[in-house]
């Protein structure tokens, strides 16, 4: 397994065709958190040739995706991408962002209900509404419990009602899972039983442990605040790390460390080697964070 991730940047740095196996490649990872590369408002640059050339990749590293939002056609550039790869095998889990606005989350319905009219259900394998939102609302300093937090989980989980009802509407051919993903610290029990499935930001980097500990770090603390928090609820969701990885690099000179260890390629080679091996075998669901396939004159990029 070590071999594979040593290939995995040269694999994500070299431009093959999206059908070309590479031999020194095998799918290691659970799944992968994924963004087409532009695709931000208000530019929307990504472009469908690079999204297909992302799918025929990932689908060497992972059998599963997850988007974060659906603006800039991200939605059906992803779908239409995997179709284009030679129908990979390749799960997604559809993202609607929010933020509180009523017209950024009916905007993002909109794209992501049409473009499950265009290529139906096959690869979908949920929507996540929301990432981070909960976070975002109740800031620095505030809680998941405060009232901005209760506010907040109070929102989510009427937009999330709302999809359901919109899908229903649709009759489609099978249910798509209907989650959030926010902060490991974020989740409670009464979140936990407004969704099908909860997944949890899990960085070790920001609980400042020294990198050989941070995979048992981070099962732990996705044990301890977020899958033993909702197993107490009755419609026991099903349990996903959304996001966890190590930095290679920071754009800010003060902050190249956490304390114990630095922001580098090893680093991310540490955490890969032991936390993709343990959770692959205690069977836990991960995202890891984040990939980005670029071209041979460009570097691979993590966080």
């Amino acid at each position: 397994m070590y071999g594979t991730f040593k290939a995995l940047a040269s694999l994500l740095a070299v431009a093959v065709g999206v059908q070309a196996q590479e031999s020194s490649v095998t799918r290691s990872f659970y799944g992968m958190a994924y963004s087409p590369d532009g695709a931000l408002l208000p530019q929307c640059g990504a472009d469908q040739a690079s999204v297909t050339r992302d799918m025929g990749k990932l689908a060497q590293l992972t059998p599963r995706i997850r988007l974060y939002g659906a603006d800039c056609n991200q939605t059906e550039l992803v779908l239409e991408g995997i179709k284009q790869a030679g129908n990979v095998d390749l799960s997604v889990w559809l993202g609607i962002f929010i933020d509180g606005n009523d017209t950024v989350y009916e905007r993002q319905l909109n794209a992501v209900t049409t473009a499950i009219q265009k290529y139906g259900t096959e690869h979908i394998a949920g929507i996540t509404v929301g990432n981070e939102f909960l976070l975002l609302s109740y800031g620095d300093g505030g809680s998941a419990t405060d009232p901005k937090g209760v506010a907040a989980r109070t929102t989510l989980l009427n937009y999330i009602q709302k999809t359901n009802q919109t899908l229903k509407a649709m009759k489609l051919d099978k249910a798509i899972p209907l989650g959030t993903a926010d902060a490991g610290s974020a989740v409670t029990k009464e979140l936990c039983a407004g969704a099908d499935y909860v997944m949890a930001n899990v960085h070790p980097w920001f609980g400042h442990v020294p990198v050989e500990q941070s995979a048992g770090w981070t099962w732990q603390f996705f044990q301890d605040f977020d899958v033993n928090v909702c197993a107490q609820a009755p419609n026991k969701p099903v349990m996903y790390i959304a996001e966890t990885g190590w930095p290679t690099a920071s754009d800010n000179a003060s902050i190249t460390t956490n304390g114990p260890s630095k922001a580098s390629v090893q680093g991310l080679q540490t955490f890969m080697d032991s936390f993709v091996c343990q959770a692959n075998k205690n069977n836990t669901n991960y995202f890891f964070f984040e990939v980005c396939l670029l071209l041979p004159q460009q570097l691979l990029k993590t966080y």
